[in-house]
């Protein structure tokens, strides 16, 4: 039996919605995406519809993911977010930044989004964050009296700005998938990142202007440090991070080192750190390099699992379908991002930002380029374009990567399987419930998705500081 005309486009969306339904029975990701894929592949080869070149090609594909240089910063940063948090330096950090905010209404909350955006700005990894906070923080608040949604929420919300936030894993991850440079990457989102920090801290803020109850000032029977002891305090706990982010980001925003070389000395220097508070020991080392070796294999069994998808849908040629729909969705650019942000938002209810950008970026890849190149031919007869093709889809990709990172943050808070909720439920006193962390985090979404919208409202703000070296905007 031979399928005609569009029929093996269907096969192919029979594919991509056999996958999602797997995934969403809980099967693990990698041999759901993998399984499916030998499954369609040989019902495609038995059909006379699909050429085994594609099969074929596998071996070389897995063999350029295990030799592929960029993401080789993945195990980096989640090495250097470890030890910073098994060594107790983020817990240090947060201590001190929380006695200097103390007499503030709300000065607590603001020192964990302060911590959580410098923290974010040295590791990037969400659990390393939201558990370090919540085990110090969340006890604090909640015996001065903080309302437990605004805390737990405050602390969740806080801890996924590593996904924004510069040197972040989701970025190196989206960079890879949409051959943008990570390094542009990571300059592009500084700016969002650090409106989306500030949009959380004024939220505290105006919650403790409004319902001074539910975000009181610490006692000052809490805040046993002042004067030089403080400020002794605050310069030996906040100078070594700073150094750190300077080192790390400083190299890769002044081409001095890509993100992998500048993992690798921040990595380095997190050892240093730490042994230079004395907080490194054997177990320390052996823990961070066990959770780091764990956390990577997952990351590269999904990327096995989602090139073995990504090969046999397109054999299937489902990714011509997709690029159809997508190309013909009203609104032109409008039209497509909108669709994109809603259905990557919705998927974050119910999968991790790594299953969403290794199986949903193939996939709207090809109709972005073809939106974008259309519209950069379209301007340049117009006269209103002077730069090259390549170089406008290549500014618009920057900008998609990184409104597609601010998007899939907000998969780490949305219930029911935020990752950020898990953690910190995880280190939650039994008196929190869960229902409080959800309704807690209600508010901080909003606010991420007000920056996501301002952010693709005015695209010169993830696109100036990459256009300084250079690279062109969207």
């Amino acid at each position: 039996m031979v399928l005609q005309g569009g029929g093996i486009e269907l096969l192919g969306g029979a594919m991509f919605l056999g996958a999602l339904v797997l995934i969403f029975t809980g099967y693990p990701v990698a041999f759901a995406l993998g399984g499916v894929a030998l499954i369609f592949g040989a019902v495609g080869i038995a059909i006379g519809e699909f050429d085994l070149r594609f099969v074929g090609s596998l071996p070389q594909r897995i063999f350029g993911i295990m030799s592929n240089y960029t993401l080789l910063a993945i195990p980096y940063f989640i090495f250097l977010g470890l030890i910073l948090e098994k060594s107790k330096l983020a817990e240090q950090l947060l201590d001190t930044v929380g006695q200097l905010f103390g007499p503030v209404r709300g000065g607590v909350a603001i020192a964990v989004v302060l911590v959580g955006t410098l923290l974010a700005a040295t590791t990037g990894v969400v659990a390393a964050t939201v558990v370090a906070m919540g085990l110090i923080s969340l006890p604090v608040m909640l015996k001065y009296g903080y309302s437990k949604p605004l805390a737990t929420g405050v602390i969740a919300a806080s801890g996924t700005l590593g996904q924004i936030i510069p040197p972040s894993i989701v970025l190196v991850v989206l960079g890879d998938q949409l051959g943008v440079s990570v390094g542009d990457l990571f300059l592009g989102a500084l700016i969002p990142g650090l409106i989306l920090s500030g949009g959380l801290v004024l939220l505290v803020a105006l919650v403790a202007l409004v319902r001074p109850k539910l975000a009181p000032a610490l006692p000052p029977e809490a805040r046993p440090y002042r004067g030089w002891e403080l400020g002794r305090r605050a310069i030996i706990a906040l100078v070594p991070p700073v150094l750190l982010i300077l080192f790390v980001l400083g190299s890769i925003f002044f081409g001095i080192a890509t993100p992998t070389e500048a993992g690798a000395v921040g990595s380095v220097a997190a050892l240093i750190m730490a042994a230079f508070y004395r907080r490194l020991s054997w177990k320390v080392f052996r823990d961070a390099i066990v959770e780091t070796a764990r956390f990577t294999s997952m990351v590269i069994f999904i990327l096995i699992g989602a090139t073995a998808f990504s090969l046999i849908f397109r054999g299937l040629e489902g990714d011509k379908l997709v690029k159809d729909i997508l190309v013909a969705l009203p609104g032109g650019e409008i039209g497509f991002i909108v669709f994109v942000m809603v259905l990557v938002f919705v998927l974050g209810f119910f999968i991790d930002f790594f299953e969403i950008a290794f199986i949903i970026v193939p996939l709207v890849l090809p109709a972005a380029e073809a939106i974008w190149r259309a519209q950069a031919e379209a301007m340049q007869m117009a006269g209103n374009y002077d730069l090259s093709t390549e170089a406008f889809v290549q500014g618009k990709l920057l900008w998609f990567g990184i409104i597609l990172a601010m998007n899939l943050q907000t998969s780490f808070l949305t219930p029911p399987f935020g990752f950020a909720l898990f953690y910190l439920r995880g280190v939650a006193p039994p008196e929190v419930k869960t229902t409080d962390m959800y309704r807690g985090v209600i508010p901080f979404i909003a606010v991420q998705i007000l920056v996501l919208i301002i952010v693709i409202a005015f695209p010169s703000l993830s696109s100036w500081l990459p256009s300084l070296r250079g690279t062109p905007g969207g």
